[in-house]
């Protein structure tokens, strides 16, 4: 067991969400790069968040100059300072109007419009003394904004441009604001060194938001497939609880029509008649068969009973799609409880039966020659292992085992199936497991992996179990 890939049983017929070449939630071919940081960041601003962004920015500017040129004195050319204001307000204004706030702002049209945020501050750092003025800081906030919600190419060329406008500062400005009677000498050193910092800033602050927002873009998308594959897994349930309702209902007109057609046959007046209502019986055996083979399955005929299955078939639900085509892998299942208490009875629940079947798979494709799944009960908890006498995990992603996009498979190596997985398989089964309440564990045994869940018996246990 040394990665991660959703079961392959036909009778779930489940998408295989960690795979390649599909989508999973729409069917339709997809790139493999539509899972990259790119991708995730793909049309990720609003016209109203960037109005709203730059609306703060232009009103914390004209605070500023208001409180230099009144409250301080400072010497400065206001007129054009303000004219680079009204500039960034009169394209605000233009871009609220002509736009619906919800729209979503294209790449390179979002990538345009912080470009003219970056260039309208440095002309305003420009005017007010440039890389000597402490609030060139401020370039970095159009860099950031991009690095949250742009692909990487427009971050490097908004990160560029601001980074030539901090060392453009550096030795060409406009003198630094002076108030009356005082003179400020500002060392070209200085001026070059506040340049270097902000570079170093926005490549700092910059890469720590696209890391933060990368991870949690991806952890979203892998939620997305995570609440697919829960949604089918229930409505895959409820079509058993329905089909076994069914077979019960149906049974009772299907003996009668069965037993009026054999008295048609009996009562046949011609030949031709009686071919026909031997035709009925037949028919009606036939639908009574398979009736009956919907019967077998561990659903029952009504929802109540439905609802519940003993701690040992749900074990046995859990190996019988590995059981008897693993070939040359054997699977088998144990259940141990305390001494002198009863096996539990156990709520049906997707999640659980859909991830560990996903261990299971996983654990066929990587063993050696056996694979045990066991259930452990007492008065506290329940618990469920999957353990291989395969290879275990790699050590470099044990830690990591449970997260989206973490597989050891990049060429399947050691692996029957030679599957290359995505590595959601162990992330869907883990926040599946999670919702039921369980605490679920990874970890390498002598040999082989194992993986476990452990619920307190209140959360899984059925009522009156």
């Amino acid at each position: 067991m040394a990665s991660s890939t959703p079961p392959a049983d036909a009778a779930t017929a489940l998408p295989r969400f960690d795979r390649t070449g599909s989508d999973a939630t729409q069917g339709a071919p997809i790139d493999p790069g539509d899972w990259s940081e790119g991708a995730v960041h793909r049309g990720r601003l609003r016209v109203r968040t960037l109005v709203a962004l730059r609306w703060l920015v232009l009103g914390g500017q004209i605070l500023l100059l208001a409180a230099a040129g009144l409250g301080f004195g400072f010497r400065a050319p206001y007129a054009i300072c303000f004219g680079i204001v009204g500039a960034g307000a009169w394209l605000n204004l233009l871009t609220a109007v002509a736009s619906p706030g919800q729209r979503v702002f294209g790449d390179l049209e979002a990538a345009g419009h912080l470009s003219f945020d970056i260039l309208q501050l440095a002309a305003l750092a420009f005017v007010t003394g440039g890389a000597a003025n402490p609030f060139i800081l401020i370039l970095i906030a159009p860099v950031t904004l991009a690095a949250a919600t742009l692909p990487i190419r427009p971050v490097l060329a908004l990160a560029a441009l601001a980074a030539l406008a901090g060392l453009t500062l550096g030795f060409v400005s406009l003198p630094l604001p002076e108030a009356a009677g005082m003179t400020a000498v500002i060392p070209p050193g200085y001026r070059l060194a506040a340049s270097v910092a902000l570079i170093v800033g926005i490549a700092l602050t910059a890469g720590y938001v696209r890391q933060a927002a990368v991870e949690s873009a991806r952890m979203a998308l892998a939620l997305d497939v995570t609440q697919a594959v829960l949604a089918r897994e229930q409505r895959l349930s409820a079509l058993g609880a329905l089909a076994a309702a069914a077979a019960h209902e149906l049974g009772t007109p299907l003996a009668t029509i069965s037993i009026v057609a054999k008295e048609l046959g009996r009562e046949a007046p011609t030949a031709a008649v009686k071919d026909d209502a031997d035709l009925l019986v037949s028919q009606a055996e036939r639908c009574r068969e398979i009736l009956r083979r919907l019967t077998q399955k561990p659903a029952a005929a009504s929802d109540a009973v439905h609802e519940r299955l003993s701690l040992r078939q749900l074990v046995q639900e859990v190996i019988e799609p590995h059981a008897a085509a693993s070939g040359e892998v054997r699977v088998e299942a144990i259940v141990t409880g305390a001494p002198g208490m009863k096996t539990p009875d156990v709520r049906r629940m997707a999640e659980i039966t859909h991830a560990f079947t996903t261990f299971v798979e996983n654990a066929v494709d990587f063993a050696k020659s056996e694979v045990l799944v066991s259930a452990r009960f007492d008065a506290e908890t329940i618990s469920m292992e999957v353990r291989d006498d395969g290879p275990g995990f790699a050590p470099d992603i044990l830690a990591k085992l449970g997260e989206p996009y973490v597989t050891s498979r990049p060429g399947a190596e050691g692996s029957r199936t030679g599957h290359i997985g995505m590595g959601l398989g162990f992330f869907i089964s883990k926040t599946l497991l999670e919702r039921t309440g369980a605490l679920v564990t990874f970890q390498n045994g002598r040999p082989g992996a194992i993986v476990a869940a452990r619920w307190p018996r209140s959360m899984i246990e059925a009522d009156g179990g």
